[in-house]
C-alpha cells in the first residue's frame, strides 16, 4: 500500500471512529434521565420568555459559541416563523468583557452583566464542559441572587456547578469535543420545544 492510500485508510478509519462514538453518546442520552430535565428546562424558558421575561446564556470558548448559537436562534428563528424572543448571550460585548476583565478580573465577566442584566423570573443557562470555571460559578451564583431561575448544561460529572444550577443537565461524556456536540444538540432540541409550544398555545 502507498503512503497516499494508508493515509487515506488512516483517514477513512478516523471517520468511522468520530461517527461511532457520537452515535454511542446518542444512544447513551437516549437512555438517560435527561430527557424531562430537558422539557423541563423548555417549559422554563418558554414562560419566563411568555411572561416578559429572558434567558441569559453564558459559557467560555467553545461554550461562549453555543451560547451566542442558542441566543441567536430565539432572537432569530428556529425552523418556524414566530415573534423574537428575548435571549441574550453575555459573550458578545467585547467593551463589556474587556472593560469588566480589566477592572475586576476575568472572573466576573459573567457576574457583572447578570447583576445588570438579570430580573426575577429570568432563566440564566450556564455551558460548561467541566463545571468549575470560576466566571461560571460566579455567574450561578449572581444569577440565584437576583431571583433568575439558574440551569446548566455541563459534563465531566457537573463540577461545582452542578450544585449551584437549579437544573443542572450533565452529558455522559468526559471528552469536550462530545460535550460541547451534546450542549448543541441539547440547545437545539430546546429550540424546537419552545417553537412547537408557541405554534400551539
Amino acid at each position: 500500500m502507498t503512503d497516499k492510500a494508508t493515509s487515506a485508510a488512516r483517514g477513512l478509519e478516523l471517520w468511522r471512529k468520530s461517527i461511532r462514538e457520537r452515535a454511542t453518546l446518542l444512544t447513551a442520552l437516549a437512555r438517560s434521565t435527561l430527557g424531562p430535565r430537558v422539557m423541563q428546562l423548555a417549559d422554563l424558558m418558554a414562560d419566563a420568555m411568555a411572561a416578559d421575561r429572558k434567558v441569559l446564556l453564558f459559557g467560555n470558548g467553545g461554550s461562549a459559541a453555543s451560547a451566542q448559537h442558542a441566543a441567536a436562534e430565539l432572537v432569530g428563528r428556529y425552523e418556524r416563523e414566530r415573534k423574537a424572543l428575548p435571549a441574550i448571550a453575555l459573550t458578545t460585548d467585547t467593551a463589556i468583557l474587556t472593560a469588566v476583565s480589566n477592572d475586576y478580573g476575568y472572573d466576573r465577566v459573567f457576574e457583572r452583566q447578570i447583576m445588570g442584566l438579570a430580573r426575577e423570573g429570568d432563566v440564566a443557562i450556564a455551558l460548561s464542559t467541566s463545571g468549575r470555571s470560576k466566571n461560571i460559578l460566579r455567574g450561578l451564583r449572581a444569577a440565584r441572587r437576583c431571583g433568575a431561575t439558574t440551569a446548566a448544561l455541563l459534563g465531566q460529572g457537573g463540577g461545582p456547578a452542578r450544585r449551584l444550577a437549579d437544573l443542572p443537565i450533565v452529558v455522559p461524556a468526559s471528552r469536550v469535543p462530545l460535550i460541547q456536540e451534546a450542549h448543541d444538540f441539547i440547545l437545539h432540541v430546546l429550540c424546537e420545544a419552545i417553537d412547537r409550544r408557541r405554534q400551539t398555545s
